[in-house]
């Protein structure tokens, strides 16, 4: 009724003869606004996992979010974040022993797949334990070369989605932060066991490795928010359906034409005469793993990835 008779009379008068708020008539639903805050909170927490509100909204505004700690808040408290930064959720551990190396991609364009891959960790909360999810993505196609999940930070949930990726291929550049697990003596050797360069973004600056971060906001605000998983084979078997059969294949990217990985690197190499069987157009598939069951080990892992038609 406001709407329609807002064309002939002021809408502060109509809502006060109503006995409605101004503020509720001009209320629109902020759903999807939450989500992308949310994401930014946890990128917080991952860096900073005893900040309260207080602290996050103070970060959020150092990286140019404006939002008012009410709202951070709020957010928080819908998302069970209030106790878990209580909790230790840190899945970069910079301060180690093992070697640093520089970034090598800082003003490297990158032109083709497989030159540059990016990998990164992060947290899930399920309802009784924190999981952790690894990842691979050739920065080119944005592609998911190799994922694994796990409900430890060891230096297996790395090595594992590294074997997974090499698999697929070989990069000549890998990318990460300085963690712990990318810095560890047998990551390493793997990559330099296949000839790869390794490249780590500054200490303390995530903005370096923007295209791993991004991806896993996109895991992250398309399935992990909007699921509510049982248990850790629960969360495996669904946010494996999320990459292989969704983010690969279905889910566009602005910054690919609005196409989606697979089909993106399928026209990279129409486009070179070439074809590459054991990547372009062919389907991730899990042999000699059965499905999780309700009483799964510890950790799942799949199969090296092999392509079927």
């Amino acid at each position: 009724m406001i709407q329609v008779l807002s064309e002939a009379y002021a809408v502060r008068r109509l809502c006060g003869l109503l006995e409605v708020a101004p503020s509720s008539y001009y209320y629109t639903p902020r759903g999807r606004d939450d989500l992308i805050l949310l994401g930014w909170i946890e990128e917080v927490l991952i860096r900073f996992p005893t900040y309260g509100y207080r602290r996050v909204r103070a970060q959020l505004r150092r990286e140019g979010h404006r939002v008012n700690h009410k709202r951070v808040r709020r957010v928080m408290r819908q998302n069970d974040l209030l106790a878990v930064v209580k909790r230790s959720v840190k899945t970069t551990d910079s301060q180690h022993a093992y070697g640093h190396y520089p970034n090598l991609i800082a003003d490297l364009p990158v032109t083709h797949p497989d030159q540059v891959w990016c990998a990164d960790i992060t947290y899930i909360q399920l309802q009784r334990e924190f999981i952790y999810l690894a990842i691979l993505l050739d920065q080119f196609t944005r592609a998911l070369r190799g994922w694994n999940l796990s409900r430890t930070l060891s230096s297996e949930l790395a090595l594992t989605a590294l074997e997974h990726a090499l698999a697929r291929g070989t990069p000549e550049v890998h990318h990460s932060d300085h963690g712990v697990q990318y810095a560890a003596q047998g990551y390493v050797e793997r990559l330099e066991a296949a000839g790869v360069q390794i490249s780590m973004a500054a200490i303390g600056q995530a903005v370096q490795n923007p295209h791993a971060e991004r991806v896993i906001r996109t895991i992250k605000e398309e399935e992990v928010y909007l699921a509510d998983y049982v248990d850790f084979a629960d969360a495996y078997q669904r946010i494996g359906h999320f990459i292989e059969d969704v983010y690969q294949t279905k889910r566009v990217h602005s910054a690919l034409n609005y196409q989606t990985p697979m089909e993106f690197e399928m026209a990279y190499w129409t486009r070179q005469g070439m074809d590459r069987p054991t990547t372009a157009g062919r389907r991730l598939v899990n042999l000699g793993q059965p499905a999780p069951s309700l009483a799964c080990p510890n950790e799942i892992r799949l199969a090296y990835p092999l392509y079927e038609p």
